[in-house]
């Protein structure tokens, strides 16, 4: 019988770390712990290490789920974002124990739900971690799609031609610029013709039942939607997941019959997650452990 295996789970955003020690059962064994992401590389070096240090003893892998895209043998970030610091790529996550695992926080959010969560059983499966952006995964065959490079998955198609909403990779009117928290937060101050509008603002609105509100979330549901449909004729998949802080605005019953009724593929199951901010961790372990 396998012994049950640990790590250190770690989980690297633009605003906080988490960590936490992870069992190959999905079990967390210690309290999970956060703290502000730090500002520079040398500081989030000196974090990383701290924790290492902290937690020595109680694992056999670290394993970092990390914001940007890492190469196919998990070994470094190739791909930062905006919300982390300049040089972030450079951090030689290898010098923090003889085996680091490291790969997108997306992905490793969409192999939880996949091993554990609402994705379970899917021969394919579409994971969307909605928040002030939006991640990507998919998973076939009991496999992350990784492309070439390990770049898969990010969801920066073209959306529009109009080129009127800059998306934080650079291009114009990706997916991500509508369907995300930003997203909906644009399309309200579009609605509303106000700029200081919020999504806090909206959300207090749409329990008021105010129409314009409501039609500000039906805008951004609807591109949500639309979304959905062209990643169902791509991928053909069992279901799409969402998971994020975004998620719980969704309606799921009605995305799903939106998508049955207008994509190619058929029969496309569509669920929030099981797993919310704890996702990440838990994946990166269950990847490491899969790895070693």
């Amino acid at each position: 019988m396998q012994k049950n295996r640990k790590a250190l789970a770690i989980d690297i955003g633009g605003t906080k770390i988490a960590y936490s020690i992870v069992d190959s059962e999905g079990n967390f064994l210690s309290e999970i712990k956060k703290i502000a992401t730090p500002k520079t590389k040398t500081q989030i070096e000196e974090a990383l290490r701290s924790i290492v240090e902290e937690k020595s003893c109680e694992f056999e892998v670290v394993s970092i789920a990390t914001a940007g895209s890492c190469n196919l043998e998990n070994t470094k970030v190739t791909g930062s974002t905006g919300n982390l610091p300049l040089g972030y790529r450079a951090i030689d996550f290898q010098s923090f124990g003889e085996k680091v695992f490291v790969e997108n926080d997306a992905n490793c959010s969409a192999w939880c739900e996949y091993v554990l969560g609402n994705a379970k059983n899917s021969s394919v499966a579409i994971i969307l971690t909605l928040g002030t952006g939006v991640g990507g995964a998919i998973i076939s065959d009991d496999k992350l799609f990784r492309g070439k490079s390990g770049a898969a998955g990010e969801m920066h198609f073209a959306f529009s031609r109009e080129l009127k909403r800059r998306c934080t990779c650079g291009f114009h009117d990706c997916f991500e610029a509508y369907a995300s928290g930003n997203g909906l937060k644009t399309t309200a101050k579009e609605v509303f013709n106000d700029e200081n509008m919020t999504t806090y603002k909206l959300v207090e609105l749409l329990k008021k039942e105010d129409k314009t509100a409501q039609k500000a979330y039906e805008i951004w549901l609807c591109d949500v939607k639309l979304g959905c449909v062209g990643l169902a004729n791509l991928f053909d998949p069992d279901c799409i997941v969402f998971s994020g802080s975004m998620a719980k605005f969704l309606n799921c019953q009605e995305i799903e019959t939106f998508v049955n009724e207008n994509s190619i593929s058929k029969n496309i199951e569509i669920k929030n997650g099981k797993f919310e901010n704890n996702s990440g961790m838990l994946g990166s372990a269950l990847l490491a452990f899969r790895k070693f």
